[in-house]
């Protein structure tokens, strides 16, 4: 989700989720403000767009051919005031009330992480993410004078499985984000001489180091790609190989690699009936070792699978639900941070998730991309503010703007994590 400003219907892009307009006049107090909302609509969610003819059109869709209707009757909420902000908040709570499918951050449980300075492995390991290099990186910020109270141990930990690279190596590439999840516990690097097991490593580095909180990282269906359908473990779950079909809203703003990916070599979802369930043991085992949250990512992907399900609307509501049951369960403080979760879907359907990712990620190697990251994130959480807590991303502390995009963290009102 990104910001785009205008004087004409017709640059409205397609997919957009909100449109605030602005009728000045011959000073600040005539200025008025007009607030467009498409939301969900029973199975069916709506966005904006601009025509050629200037005019502005909203479309309405469920994401199952199966799930069809004539009618939209709550589809687009509007509202208008002299204070962009009070219009905001006054109309994401009006809103909350009526559909009953979300809730207005006021009312959510904060977690306490976000009272602390935090590290996260990505930036560091990538998926080569190991105990050792783990207490290293710990020492060092201690070293540095930033000991980090919050870690999130990215993807890296997980029992995945590659099943293209037996077919053809020269695959291996092109299918990275096909990858499957084959287990739920620690994969072999989080069992050995650095340490036993996982809650092993936890243990270590909450008493050595200072570490209050601990996430680990997992995606909606487990993994990038999903379950792997042949596992042992996840047959329990009935999962099934299903193949992504990309709404035609979403392809005319961006072509994902992630999402091509998927879409050509298919996702193994868990059947939307098993899904508390298999939250519920990935969430209690990770407890149980001494993992106090997740970050869960690759939310966006359920907008794309709900051909056969009853539609988009009703398997994210269904999957976002669950997941909420769960953490409420086996942890402490409402401790989730939603990733990938901009689509509408998402934001309407968080009844209980206080913290969601804000923008695209933080992208050190391209220097133009800084100062826009900064302004992407201020605008969305515009919206995404009243709904949760907007998460920044986490920066490098050595980059050149980290200076920046400290500062930019520190007003924020979110986490501050670097990594």
């Amino acid at each position: 989700m990104a910001p785009k400003t205008g004087a004409d219907t017709a640059g409205v892009p397609a997919e957009t989720q909100m449109l605030l307009l602005e009728k000045t006049g011959n000073g600040v107090e005539d200025t008025v403000y007009a607030l467009m909302l498409p939301v969900l609509d029973g199975d069916f969610r709506a966005s904006l767009q601009g025509s050629p003819e200037n005019e502005l059109q909203f479309c309405f869709e469920s994401g199952d051919p199966d799930v069809q209707t004539m009618d939209a009757v709550d589809a687009v909420f509007v509202n208008s005031g002299d204070n962009p902000f009070k219009l905001m908040k006054e109309s994401i709570k009006i809103l909350s009330k009526i559909k009953g499918t979300f809730s207005h951050i006021e009312s959510k449980e904060t977690p306490a992480n976000l009272d602390w300075f935090g590290w996260c492995t990505w930036d560091a390991f990538y998926k080569a993410v190991n105990p050792v290099g783990i207490e290293e990186g710990l020492q060092s910020l201690r070293e540095g004078g930033a000991p980090p109270r919050f870690l999130i141990i990215d993807d890296g930990w997980q029992q995945i499985v590659n099943e293209f690279k037996e077919v053809d190596g020269a695959l291996l590439e092109e299918t990275v984000f096909a990858e499957r999840l084959v287990d739920l516990k620690e994969n072999d690097k989080f069992r050995g001489e650095a340490c036993k097991n996982l809650g092993d490593l936890v243990k270590k580095i909450k008493e050595t180091h200072g570490v209050k909180y601990v996430y680990a990282w997992h995606a909606l269906l487990g993994y990038w790609g999903g379950v792997c359908t042949s596992s042992d473990v996840m047959e329990k779950y009935n999962p099934k190989l299903v193949y992504p079909v990309q709404s035609p809203g979403d392809v005319a703003n961006l072509r994902d690699v992630a999402m091509d990916s998927l879409e050509k070599y298919g996702v193994g979802i868990i059947d939307p009936e098993k899904i508390y369930e298999f939250y519920n043991d990935q969430h209690s085992y990770l407890s149980s070792v001494g993992v106090d949250g997740v970050k869960v990512d690759v939310q966006n992907v359920m907008e794309t699978l709900g051909h056969g399900f009853g539609g988009r609307v009703a398997l994210t509501r269904k999957y976002q639900h669950a997941l909420e049951e769960s953490i409420a369960r086996n942890f402490k403080g409402n401790n989730l941070i939603c990733c990938m979760s901009h689509s509408s879907d998402h934001i309407y359907s968080a009844l209980k998730s206080a913290v969601a990712r804000a923008s695209e990620d933080f992208m050190p190697r391209e220097p133009t991309l800084q100062t826009l990251h900064i302004a992407n994130v201020a605008f969305n959480s515009l919206l995404l503010g009243e709904i949760f807590i907007p998460d920044w991303d986490m920066f490098q502390s050595k980059h050149e703007t980290a200076e920046f995009h400290g500062a930019a963290r520190a007003l924020s009102g979110g986490g501050v994590y670097v990594r």
